[in-house]
């Protein structure tokens, strides 16, 4: 695998050495996080074949559901008996936070972000533009994981997400969040009508959105910033500075690691897979 930021290393099992995963150990700060996992998966390592390939984990997007479940398996596998096993929201773009109690279910829940005190547990969030991002207080052995594209980052998925882990025993100056692979502002094209979304927020939280836009020349479009955005809201939210991490992985540009929902639709080859942020308590 190519190296796409010195702030990533890569791992891979012994025996599913195909399956790259992307461990944002180097980023500064995630030292001093003891006992808590966190990773990214690409698309590449898994089974399935056309538009989903290969390592699609996202069942509700038309892929084979015997290729999906291999799949998902295959990821399990490379964890070993560290992780009981990894679980999985039906993600509707809203603010839901739910605990993962460690118990099993059959079906997903409807949410976008949940969070656990239990060892062992994969909590996994599914993007394909969208950003996950993953939270952790190592002290109070809280972490959290939120699925935030623009729509549940605009409505507040991440201040849910950290009132349920303030809820548990976290506390602001001592959560480190990470956020993940997501599109990135260059290829992420808006018009005055998102704009006017946000606009028409503006009253309700104390941010200054208009700065995560910029306009295209001779358009009349402009671009968003949605990591730079999820940024501002987790540190008005209280979250250290130095204690908020970039990946800065582009699902739009990267093609050959990532799947891009914004790129397939340009490309007539939508839908697309879904690659996985997941973090677990050890």
């Amino acid at each position: 695998m190519q190296k796409k930021c010195d702030s990533m290393t890569e791992c891979s099992s012994e025996n599913q050495v195909t399956i790259p995963l992307l461990l944002p150990e180097r980023l500064t700060g995630l030292a001093d996080l003891p006992g808590v996992q966190l990773f990214f998966t690409t698309r590449r390592g898994g089974v399935s074949q056309g538009s989903y390939d290969s390592l699609n984990l996202g069942g509700h997007v038309g892929d084979d559901a015997a290729a999906v479940a291999r799949n998902r398996a295959k990821v399990a596998s490379l964890w070993g008996e560290r992780i009981d096993r990894i679980c999985y929201l039906n993600q509707v773009h809203g603010t839901t936070t739910v605990e993962q109690g460690g118990e099993e279910s059959a079906t997903a829940v409807d949410a976008d972000a949940w969070v656990t005190q239990q060892t062992g547990v994969v909590l996994a969030i599914l993007t394909a533009d969208c950003a996950p991002v993953l939270l952790a207080d190592a002290e109070a052995r809280v972490i959290g994981a939120a699925h935030a594209g623009w729509r549940g980052g605009l409505a507040g998925v991440l201040e849910s997400c950290l009132d349920a882990m303030l809820e548990r025993g976290a506390r602001r100056e001592h959560i480190q969040a990470v956020i993940g692979p997501c599109i990135h502002q260059t290829f992420y094209t808006v018009d005055e009508a998102f704009l006017a979304t946000f606009d028409s927020q503006s009253d309700k939280i104390s941010i200054n959105h208009k700065k995560f836009f910029s306009k295209q020349n001779n358009t009349g479009r402009m671009r968003f910033d949605l990591p730079g955005y999820l940024q501002e809201r987790l540190k008005l939210y209280g979250l250290l500075k130095e204690r908020i991490h970039d990946v800065k992985l582009c699902t739009y540009s990267e093609s050959n690691d990532f799947f891009s929902h914004r790129r397939a639709t340009h490309q007539g080859s939508s839908p697309c897979g879904r690659q996985m942020g997941g973090i677990f308590l050890f």
